[in-house]
């Protein structure tokens, strides 16, 4: 049982991304009970209310699921742009009025993710999806952050960033100020366009996740030997290995070198920049977290601790 925990209580976790929210219940010895996913969930600092009844909505459809009545011991819930306090205290008052648990925490997917990975050790752990952010904690349990400054001041490394580095080399082929290459067809193809000036009446309209979107595109150029596409990879990887060794050196000195953890869809299992990142993780010597991460199971690891700590 971990300890404080009650086994007659249930637990949940919540993980709410820019692509999905996922919940979990477990009960007081960790076994999971319930598990649940649906569409993206917006933090929006102005509508909590809005992400808190997303929330609402999915909890209570886990709890019918387990079986665990209408309230909950714990709950604890990680959220994409949660991490401005405005945001994170606006859903968090919005979900205490809406009475689902004795105890309640707001916070971001990254701290879930990295409780996951890492619970109490140190460790570094590296995101990259639509956006990109690294999160690390010391020997001494100092914790510092590297970038998440959102698309216009940074997500370097992320899908936004090779989406949108992708459309700028089209536009510098079809100038003949950069290389031929063939993510002007492919790109062109992918959106729905035929001239390539459309290009910048798409780019202002499009969404964040549009641009992450043209991801797979840049990809397959790549593997087919684009020297463009695999350019654009490649220092995508060179963006988010900064982030590591910039982590490595504010939280030093260590004993022994940290493990690194990867999460987000471009680093995840499969993922386009993985295998680079592994082979930067080798360079250094340093040693991968190699499972693929839950950030609901870490949440929910975090009610637990809520609740053992009120």
């Amino acid at each position: 049982m971990t300890s404080g925990s009650d086994p007659g209580h249930t637990y949940i976790g919540v993980e709410g991304g820019a692509t999905r929210t996922r919940v979990v219940v477990v009960d007081g010895q960790f076994h999971e009970r319930a598990r649940t996913e649906a569409g993206a969930t917006a933090v929006d600092a102005r509508y909590p209310e809005r992400a808190a009844e997303a929330v609402c909505h999915l909890v209570r459809e886990a709890m019918a699921i387990a079986g665990a009545g209408s309230r909950t011991e714990a709950l604890w819930v990680g959220l994409a742009g949660a991490g401005r306090e405005t945001a994170r205290a606006g859903v968090e008052q919005a979900l205490r009025e809406l009475d689902l648990a004795a105890h309640l925490r707001v916070g971001t997917d990254l701290e879930a993710s990295f409780q996951d990975a890492f619970a109490d050790r140190p460790g570094i752990l590296v995101v990259s999806g639509n956006g990109s952010v690294a999160l690390g904690r010391s020997v001494r349990g100092r914790m510092a952050k590297v970038g998440g400054w959102g698309s216009l001041l940074g997500d370097e490394g992320s899908g936004y960033a090779v989406g949108l580095e992708g459309l700028k080399r089209v536009l510098q082929d079809v100038d003949r100020r950069g290389a031929e290459t063939q993510l002007r067809t492919a790109l062109m193809r992918a959106i729905g366009l035929e001239d390539p000036g459309e290009l910048v009446v798409w780019a202002h309209d499009a969404t964040k996740g549009d641009i992450a979107g043209l991801v797979p595109v840049v990809a397959e150029s790549a593997r087919s030997g684009d020297a463009v596409a695999g350019e654009i990879l490649v220092h995508a990887v060179e963006e988010l290995e900064g982030h590591v060794l910039t982590l490595l050196e504010t939280l030093g000195p260590w004993p022994a070198r940290p493990s690194v953890a990867l999460g987000g869809g471009l680093l995840d299992p499969g993922g386009p920049l993985r295998r680079g990142m592994e082979a930067a993780l080798v360079r250094h010597r340093i040693a991968l977290v190699e499972r693929r991460l839950d950030a609901a199971h870490g949440a929910a690891r975090l009610a637990i601790r809520m609740a053992a700590e009120a």
